[in-house]
């Protein structure tokens, strides 16, 4: 793999790690080649982002490689985060930010888990309006970083403490709804599988491409 091809792919690793960051560990295992090589490739990537001006960068905090923004820009990014039309909150990052106040410290995986769906993009749109911050490291196998609420966030609601938040029960209920959802819309799906197993055989032809691997996510 040459240099050029091996720094696209490290910029989208580090895109895609968010907040966690990769090590040059991490990036050779991933990329298959020698620590040396993506040690080498890591710095080739910080020099052209800083030699072409461009908008992101990359650091090393604790070890490991991230891709974060410019300080010198931080004014713009704060008239995003505080912006009229981003002001309301996605039923998504809703249920996240649900999940961190009631079972906090909390990691990305478990909130995911209780999800059951991916939440990266949310966890950070509430980092990002100060919702929600990084309290430490979760005792297990990569040590995850934990999240908690802020002051701001009791601010948001209009909390005097985490004591006043709603009962606990009215949590665990949207969180069951949330799975009977998914229950259903999976059985919907199934009876459409089996739906579409009856449909005569001219709904098909041999020039058809073949189904995808993402196909079985409709």
């Amino acid at each position: 793999m040459d240099l050029q091809t091996l720094k696209s792919i490290i910029e989208g690793l580090l895109f895609l790690a968010g907040d966690e960051g990769l090590t040059v560990r991490q990036v050779a295992e991933i990329t298959e080649c020698k620590p040396g090589e993506a040690q080498k490739a890591v710095e080739s990537l910080q020099r052209d982002l800083r030699k072409s001006g461009r908008g992101v960068r990359v650091t090393k905090l604790a070890g490991a490689y991230h891709l974060a923004t410019l300080p010198e820009h931080s004014e713009y990014y704060e008239r995003l985060a505080y912006s009229p039309s981003r002001a309301t909150l996605s039923q998504a990052a809703l249920e996240t930010l649900a999940i961190v106040a009631y079972r906090q410290p909390i990691t990305r995986i478990e909130i995911e888990e209780i999800r059951g769906v991916k939440s990266e993009r949310a966890i950070h749109t509430l980092t990002n309006k100060n919702l929600i911050v990084e309290t430490g490291r979760a005792d297990a196998i990569g040590r995850p970083i934990l999240y908690g609420t802020t002051k701001a966030f009791l601010d948001y609601f209009g909390l005097g403490g985490l004591e006043e938040l709603p009962d606990a029960s009215a949590f665990e209920a949207m969180i069951a709804s949330e799975e009977e959802d998914r229950l259903l819309f999976g059985a919907s799906e199934s009876s459409a599988d089996e739906e579409s197993e009856g449909l005569p055989d001219e709904s098909w032809s041999e020039e058809s491409p073949e189904a995808g691997p993402g196909d079985e996510s409709r």
